[in-house]
């Protein structure tokens, strides 16, 4: 039977660093770095911070982990802290780095192993901005399963053009609409020059707002905090009180795995739904759900899409930010609505050492004098922003967004690229019309690899006003900014031997939310004929982090992970 005091000794996993008379060179390293005679019983807690000046998501996050590391000081830890690393999309998108992106999310999980593992940290805060920073380190502290909290840096202030809000989807749109001579190339200019000023990840409800809002949802990070801009005179509550959470998850021996549960997996995905959230969220929770040995399916996410309407009025399909949704009560009060609506499991566990429905008590709901929250009775729109298509394009399912359409069928003759570059010059060439369904494959896990977002052609589609006339399918992924007809994940990959890599232009493409249904009109003799005919293609990456990745990761439908 194991010691019961064992759950009051709060260095269980350091000690084996930094007691007995075998470890003194341990020790000798560790007071180098600061310890002192009575720091050696203290649990060492890690501070994984993505920080990085590479992107403005990222560049404060180390200014503000100061904040945790004084209160994880003054409440008796030794707090170390170390370094992930950023991806940034936004930067990335459009060419060759946007190969690198979701391969760095296996990367940081793998790097808060390590870390953690290497230096047996009895706990863990992990600090993000950017997208892939936030399931990545979620990710390595599941693994690890070592006390946790998981802080998100907070979103951008929106940018202002001529009065209006501005933010990098709109210098996205800006190319397309330059490119079909709807704005000047000056108004571009303006338009890029006043899209992000400053610190802050991208202000929609895009990726890295979702992903935030859905590590809320699931109990891994405090309550209220995903919406606290990075500027904000807030933003040093959220720091400490994480920390003071984290704590109390140490005195107590509360795990990630004891929070992330399969009915807490439930609640994120319907806040995600409710939100209007981003397409990556599939990827991302069922890779998180596989780190902590829940079973969650591709197929699940269909329920939460016929029984949850879109509440707020976000970007990219709606008009507001994060900052907006702050302003007017934050996620929180979405998931007191929701709470209300008996559509979450309001006795999950959470990091604070209190169900959810505890943590939502005293949040006040307020839908009068605002626009950017709706009721459940007059949503935004009826169902929720991202389903699952299947069909024989799509045997193991493809992700589809409809935030901005509600319900939509499109039937088209396919114009087939075999990488986005390809497609995004036929688009500004206007050689794509209404009617169409560009097809972009050999960009999934294994065929880019690195599964690349497409935000450049659907937001150069969307520019040339186009979204609702074009549809546009892939074995990539979509930036949570992307908008229209959108369809990703295609799943077999074409390099992996999937359909979509037997696709020809001119083949009719059926893709229907009504139905859940993604079909190429060809009968299956034809395809098995084109079938015998195919071969994977050359990637040109044989080693390096690229190469491992396209040999390790699995199917997109079951959340391209490496582990």
């Amino acid at each position: 039977m194991p010691d019961k005091n064992m759950t009051k000794i709060l260095n269980k996993k350091s000690r084996a660093m930094t007691q007995g008379v075998e470890r003194t060179a341990n020790r000798a390293m560790l007071r180098a770095v600061g310890f002192e005679d009575d720091d050696f019983t203290k649990p060492i807690v890690g501070i994984a911070s993505a920080d990085s000046d590479v992107s403005p998501c990222n560049m404060h996050l180390d200014q503000i982990a100061r904040y945790s590391r004084s209160r994880l000081k003054e409440s008796g830890s030794m707090p170390l802290t170390f370094h992930t690393f950023v991806v940034t999309d936004g930067e990335a998108m459009g060419h060759e780095g946007m190969k690198s992106s979701l391969v760095s999310r296996e990367v940081i999980a793998d790097v808060i192993e390590l870390s953690a593992r290497g230096h047996q940290m009895d706990g863990l805060l992990g600090i993000g901005g950017c997208d892939k920073t936030i399931p990545g380190t979620v990710m390595g502290m599941a693994r690890m399963n070592v006390p946790s909290v998981f802080v998100y840096g907070g979103s951008i202030a929106p940018g202002i053009h001529r009065g209006e809000p501005v933010d990098i989807v709109s210098a996205f749109e800006a190319v397309g609409a330059c490119s079909a001579g709807a704005i000047t190339d000056e108004e571009r200019l303006l338009i890029e020059k006043a899209a992000c000023p400053g610190a802050g990840a991208c202000g929609g409800m895009y990726t890295a707002n979702t992903m935030a809002s859905a590590m809320e949802a699931i109990g891994m990070s405090i309550p209220g905090s995903a919406s606290v801009p990075a500027v904000s005179e807030h933003r040093q509550w959220v720091m400490e009180a994480s920390a003071d959470a984290l704590m109390n998850c140490l005195r107590e021996d509360l795990l990630p795995r004891d929070i992330m549960t399969r009915r807490a997996f439930e609640n994120a995905i319907r806040l995600v739904m409710a939100l209007g959230g981003s397409t990556n969220a599939v990827l991302h929770l069922l890779a998180l759900a596989r780190e902590v040995d829940v079973e969650l399916s591709i197929d699940d996410f269909n329920h939460f899409y016929d029984s949850t309407p879109i509440v707020t009025n976000m970007k990219p399909a709606g008009r507001y930010v994060m900052i907006d949704l702050y302003k007017v009560g934050g996620v929180q009060m979405v998931m007191r609505m929701l709470l209300d609506e008996g559509l979450l499991h309001g006795d999950c566990m959470t990091v604070t050492g209190k169900t959810l429905a505890e943590n939502l008590s005293r949040v006040q709901v307020r839908l009068e004098g605002q626009e950017v929250v709706r009721s459940f009775a007059d949503p935004e729109q009826p169902r929720g922003p991202v389903a699952i298509l299947k069909g024989n394009l799509a045997p193991e399912g493809a992700v589809v967004k409809t935030c901005g359409l509600n319900e939509f069928s499109h039937t088209g003759p396919a114009r087939v690229f075999n990488n986005e570059e390809e497609a995004l010059e036929a688009i500004l060439q206007d050689r794509v019309v209404a009617g169409d369904v560009v097809v972009i494959r050999y960009e999934g896990p294994k065929g880019g690899p690195g599964m690349r977002e497409m935000l450049s052609p659907t937001a150069a589609i969307a520019g040339a006003g186009l979204s609702k006339k074009v549809a546009l399918i892939t074995d990539g992924r979509f930036s949570g900014g992307s908008h229209g007809m959108v369809v990703g994940h295609v799943a077999p990959e074409a390099q992996a031997g999937g359909p979509v890599g037997l696709v020809r232009d001119g083949d009719l493409i059926t893709i229907s939310t009504a139905t859940k249904e993604l079909t190429v009109h060809l009968e299956e003799k034809e395809l098995e004929s084109r079938r015998a005919d195919w071969t994977p293609r050359e990637t040109g990456y044989h080693r390096g982090a690229l190469a491992k990745f396209a040999r390790l990761c699995s199917s997109a439908a079951t959340g391209a992970v490496t582990s």
